[in-house]
């Protein structure tokens, strides 16, 4: 945020529609004004003025703002301002319309299936099987003759039960009680954590507790945050809570959230957001199903490299900075207490372990719950979103790379661009004859904007009816007035202003086509680069597995017609959904599949975008639809021929 101005008198501004008054010193920056009254506006760059998304109404007050070309001049006439760019002066009125209202806090779907989770564990031959441990031991009582400390007490006992209590660590903070809980009536329930042959207590309790074992599963998304409550005994899954993810205020991309941390308190404060944020889930889960959070003994949790820093508060800026090399990909173990987790304080926190700056422990879990790793067949596995992860391989070997597709599929850099949440067009169909659209909506509501899967859709009609050419650009001899001349160029509305839910017209500019044939040009090069590196194509390829939330609502032949996807026969694309909530559970559950997430991580060889020579071709040559070797889609070829 800009800096506040020290004037020494504060001043009141008053958010519509929810009618929420904050007292502020005058000069503060008008988004950080809205943070901090909690009323919550979309900015999709963290406040750096160069999104657009934080747009608000003055309707009365005294204030300083920036000029923006993200606001039309009929807009500014209204009163609209960017908030990152306003200053507060004097008391104002502020109207924040339903496109700038933060999302985070909704529910979200949860796309992973858990029938199929519990039945994949049962289909491997796992039983239950974490890396701790609940045991409840019955501990003789001292006397004059067996008069031996209590701590020494314990690891006999436990040798008795054919564990080897010399070998077990005990730390100071379970010690310092040991004494009083013991002695309560002499029987304890203990938590052990057995980790490459290491084992330690992690957890003392007295009396018999040893039947309420939880564990909690944790996808960290740039996106989107889903928990798991796991019941630690039979392995299932026995509830889930899931939110956008708080620190979308702070920006949409990895990028934006490290260029953030770099301010001063911007990495405690993008750390304190999450870690409320899954504070609140699983206090949401576990009240839910009448669980005490101190019954949770592990928590595991996935996400990628940056989202993973940002959890554990670790300094992420040489993650963009040449070599790009993150602090860490397999973090060491932490208590839950140490991170502010509210569960028990002593629970082992457990990441999974990540490949790169761009590949984390989120494509690594992707790849377990997959099963490519173990499969004969070679096959291509990709996450799309603000980062496009890919991996290309078979049981023998394994290549991955990551894309930097920006934000454009989650809403970001497209003028009315949202998530996939209510109000957002997600199915366009354009008439051939006389250009009329017929649109789908999230919600079936009226639009306020359009998300990921619409814009394919969009971009997909558009080409196929001639409304732009193979470059993007919007046809002027179109004889429609839905194409028209717009203050950023040439633009196509989608929806009229008496059709939306904002009253505004919807539409795509040629600096929105200009994006989404950037970030699908990215993806692409992606996978050529890879299949390159391998020395294969295309058809050698017998499954194309599509990962992530966003990835559940592609139409892979609108996406194959913009080139964003292989042209490959339907049958070849599998959806798998949340793999990385997916693998984060098989990882808390079974030490097995933890083992094997490591290995996988390890057997990754990651190859690195921006050092290749032959990146820049291939991203060039793909910012055409849907690619300037036609001959490489076929499908394509034959449906404009038709």
């Amino acid at each position: 945020y800009m800096a506040d101005l020290e004037s020494g008198r504060d001043v009141n501004v008053t958010f519509l529609p929810d009618n929420i008054s904050f007292k502020t010193p005058q000069g503060t920056n008008l988004l950080k004004a809205a943070s901090m009254a909690g009323v919550e506006i979309y900015a999709n760059c963290g406040g750096q003025g160069s999104c657009g998304k934080c747009r608000a109404i003055i309707k009365s007050g005294n204030f300083k703002t920036a000029t923006s070309t993200h606001l039309k001049k009929e807009e500014t006439d209204a009163g609209a301002v960017i908030s990152c760019l306003t200053s507060v002066e004097g008391d104002l009125l502020v109207d924040v319309p339903v496109e700038s209202r933060m999302l985070e806090g909704k529910k979200i779907a949860v796309t992973s299936s858990l029938g199929y989770l519990e039945d994949l564990l049962k289909k491997e031959g796992f039983s239950p099987d974490p890396i701790t441990k609940t045991i409840y031991i019955n501990i003789p009582p001292p006397t004059l003759d067996d008069n031996i400390s209590d701590l020494d007490r314990i690891k006999r006992e436990l040798g008795r039960i054919g564990i080897d209590g010399e070998g077990v660590i005990f730390p100071f903070s379970l010690v310092k009680g040991l004494g009083s809980a013991l002695r309560q009536d002499w029987s304890l329930t203990m938590t052990l954590l057995d980790y490459k042959g290491r084992v330690g207590a992690v957890d003392i309790r007295p009396g018999d507790c040893s039947k309420r074992r939880f564990g909690i599963a944790v996808d960290i998304g740039t996106t989107t945050l889903v928990v798991y409550l796991v019941d630690m005994a039979s392995g299932r899954v026995i509830g889930t809570s899931s939110s956008y993810n708080a620190q979308v205020k702070c920006g949409d991309d990895v990028i934006s959230r490290i260029v953030y941390t770099e301010r001063e308190g911007g990495l405690e404060h993008i750390n304190s957001l999450v870690i409320d944020n899954i504070n609140g889930l699983i206090g949401q889960v576990t009240r839910d199903h009448q669980v005490d959070p101190s019954d949770i003994e592990l928590m595991v949790a996935a996400g990628n490299t940056t989202m993973m820093h940002l959890f554990f508060a670790v300094d992420p800026k040489y993650i963009r900075e040449e070599p790009y090399i993150p602090t860490a990909n397999l973090f060491p173990h932490v208590r839950a207490g140490d991170l502010g987790i509210k569960i028990n304080e002593d629970a082992v926190v457990y990441a999974v372990p990540g490949v790169a700056s761009y590949v984390g422990g989120d494509i690594t879990s992707g790849i377990l719950a997959s099963g490519l790793y173990k499969s004969r067949d070679l096959s291509l596995f990709i996450d799309i979103g603000t980062n496009g992860e890919i991996v290309l391989g078979n049981e023998e070997w394994l290549m991955t790379t990551a894309c930097s597709a920006g934000p454009c599929f989650e809403g970001g850099g497209v003028r009315n661009g949202m998530r996939a949440t209510e109000g957002a067009i997600e199915e366009v169909i354009i008439d051939p004859d006389n250009y009329d659209v017929k649109l789908g909506v999230i919600g079936n509501t009226r639009p306020i904007g359009i998300c990921g899967s619409g814009m394919i859709d969009a971009v997909a009609e558009m080409f196929l009816t001639g409304v732009i050419d193979q470059r993007g650009k919007i046809q002027q001899d179109v004889n429609s007035d839905r194409v028209r001349g717009g203050e950023g160029g040439p633009e196509f509305v989608l929806a009229w202003g008496n059709e939306s839910g904002t009253g505004k017209e919807i539409a795509l500019t040629e600096p929105d086509l200009d994006n989404i044939i950037r970030a699908k040009g990215a993806i692409y090069a992606g996978f050529s680069i890879l299949l390159k590196e391998a020395g294969i194509d295309f058809s050698a390829i017998e499954k194309i597995m599509i990962a992530g939330g966003f990835g559940k609502y592609i139409n892979v032949k609108r996406a194959i017609m913009i080139g964003l996807l292989p042209d490959l026969p339907p049958e070849k694309f599998v959806f798998l959904g949340n793999t990385s909530i997916a693998g984060a559970y098989l990882t808390l559950i079974s030490r097995e599949m933890l083992s094997r997430a490591e290995e996988i991580a390890k057997k990754m060889t990651y190859i690195e975008l921006s050092v290749s020579r032959s990146f820049m071709d291939e991203y060039v040559s793909a910012l055409f639809l849907p690619h300037t070797d036609i001959a490489a889609f076929p499908s394509v070829a034959e449906l404009l021929k038709r």
